[in-house]
Formats: C-alpha cells, structure tokens, sequence
C-alpha cells in the first residue's frame, strides 16, 4: 500500500501535468483522486503524441485500470466536467469518473460574479472560472452540493470511503494536487492566491484522508519559474529575456503570457518545508540545459544540470528522483530505486 501526494512547488505551472502522467502510467495506482480547487487550474498532458488540456478530471486518465475520483474539497464544474468526459471518451472516463457527492457546484451566476469584478479580475489576475465566489458561497453554507443537481447523476460517490478502503485492502492510491504552494490562501503571496490552501494537508483532506495515510509527498518545482496575473516575484525577468532563452509561455486556462523568473530557492526551501516534502520532480530542465533534451540517464546529464540538482537536494535536504528533460513520457530520468 502506498499513498502519494503530488503538490505544485511555485504559483502552478510547473509541470505537474507531465509528471502526474508519467507517475500513473508508470506505477498503475488502483485510484487516482484530484485534490485543489476547482476548474481555475489546467493540466497540459501529452500522451502517444497526443496533447491535452485538463480542468476538472483526473491528469492520470491514461492509466486506463485506475478509477478516478474528484475529492469533496474541489469544486466541480459540471459543464467543465462533462465536457472532458466526452472529449476523453476514447480513455473509457465516463465508466470510471466519479466526484464526492460533498463537492461543491460552480453555477453560471458564481463565473459571472468571478468576471464582473474588476478587483478580482484586474487586481488579483483571477481566472474567471467562479471558483472564489463558489468557495464563498460554500463558506456561508448556500453552496449547491454534487448530489443535489440532476447533472451530476449517476456520476457522484463517497470519495473518502473509497479511497480509504483501498488504502486498508492495500491498493495503490495517488491524489493528484493543483495551483501550487505560492497560491495558497494562507502561505502563498496574499493577496495574489487562489481561493483555499492549496499545500499536501489540505489536498489530502480534499478527498478524505489523514496526515498518518500519506507516504510520500512529491513536490514539483520547474527548472524556471512562472506565474499568471499579478503578485511579487522577486526573482522575475523581462519578456525579452525570457524569450532570449526560449522560456516564454501562455497559460493553459486563460491563454494568457505567463510571467518568468529564473528558480526561487527560498521558496523552494518554504514550500518543501510547510508541504513535507519527500521527494522532488524537476521538470523542464532540458528548457534551461538544452543539452540534456530528451536525456534518459542520469549519468548522461551535463555537470552544469548535476550541479543545479545538488544545489537544490543541499538547500533543500530533499532528494530529486524524477527528472523531467522533454514533453514526452519518455523524457524522464527516474531515480526513485537508487534514491529512497
């Protein structure tokens, strides 16, 4: 039995989608369970040459034997979320997606609140999605429940009780977080944070399980940092820069130009600390180290990326095992059987 949690390190964006990919095609978790906020996070997922954009389901749908659950602590679309039913219709999704019948609903009012204010918008950068007015109405208890709405039928479980028995029978069991720790509600840089925790504790409690179940907490830290919409980054590039490197990007959700900045390691140092970091994915060094493209040793990596590695296990006390040097499942340096 293995429990892992998977937590952004930055303000999302760092690759996640890759990792959560390669993760459960690799390990064949028998659930796979999102945890975060709501359909205000995209996951890019590429698979057999494939490329997909995630709001709601679970990143890990390529593994085709695992059931997916969305926890109790997220809020569910449910035009996002049949949506991506059917557009993962050929990955047998409708047959194994279910949400807690706890989470809360996002209603066209709560996206038109998100959109008509101009503090929310302008100010904060927020995504538009409703998901900070669906959390309020859910903070004052009016919220409208998954079980409660015809379009949720026959699509709700009891997340909690799921997960934790296959815990008990010892099944294989990965919570899929999203954002990332610098959005956070409470730790990250408020008031430019999404609208909840978003570290391994809060994920966990998302779909119904203790601190004493979770093995493994892996967080996700890209090679460069970036975030979307407003907020201080201190270590922060200009466009010109960024694109002189060959670093610029666009967010999954929004399309719009993400922001860049070269690593942060204090809050690499935070975010490992307050999450519990057991591990470390490094994705998109073949970005900052273009030598080390599509690289699938280790001993094959420049010094230059060791040497990069080793900063971050130093200053961190937390071991690198999976790095990521391209898009590709493939691209991946895995070093969890030497390293733990």
């Amino acid at each position: 039995m293995t429990c892992n949690v998977l937590v952004g390190g930055g303000w999302g964006d760092e690759g996640k989608g890759k990792c959560i990919t390669y993760l459960c095609f690799n390990d064949k978790p028998d659930i796979i369970a999102r945890a975060g906020v709501g359909p205000n996070a995209g996951h890019s997922v590429e698979f057999n040459g494939e490329k997909y954009g995630l709001r709601m389901i679970p990143s890990g749908f390529v593994h085709t034997g695992a059931r997916l659950l969305i926890g109790a602590g997220v809020l569910v679309d449910p035009e996002v979320f049949h949506y991506e039913l059917n557009y993962l219709n050929k990955y047998n999704v409708k047959e194994r997606t279910f949400a807690d019948f706890r989470s809360a609903i996002i209603e066209p009012k709560h996206k038109e609140q998100d959109r008509a204010s101009d503090y929310l918008s302008k100010k904060i950068g927020s995504t538009g999605s409703g998901c900070g007015p669906a959390n309020s109405d859910r903070v004052m208890r009016v919220a409208k429940l998954a079980g409660d709405i015809p379009e949720m039928k026959g699509y709700t479980a009891d997340v909690p009780t799921e997960v934790n028995e296959a815990l008990d029978e010892g099944k294989e069991v990965f919570i899929e977080g999203s954002q990332g720790f610098g959005l956070s509600l409470y730790y990250g840089t408020y008031p430019y944070v999404t609208s909840k925790d978003t570290t391994a504790s809060t994920f966990a409690a998302d779909v119904g399980i203790g601190p004493t179940r979770v093995d493994e907490v892996i967080v996700v830290f890209k090679s460069y940092i970036t975030r979307v919409g407003e907020g201080p980054f201190k270590t922060e590039i200009t466009q010109k820069e960024a694109e002189s490197l060959d670093i610029e990007e666009y967010g999954t959700v929004t399309g719009r130009r993400r922001r860049v900045g070269m690593f942060d390691m204090d809050l690499a140092k935070e975010s490992c600390m307050i999450n519990g970091a057991t591990q470390i994915a490094l994705t998109c060094v073949d970005r900052i180290f273009p030598k080390c493209e599509r690289v699938k040793d280790y001993s094959q990596l420049s010094q230059d990326v060791k040497n990069f590695v080793a900063e971050i296990e130093g200053e961190t006390g937390v071991p690198v095992t999976i790095i990521s040097t391209g898009p590709d499942l493939v691209d991946t340096i895995d070093l969890r059987e030497e390293l733990l």
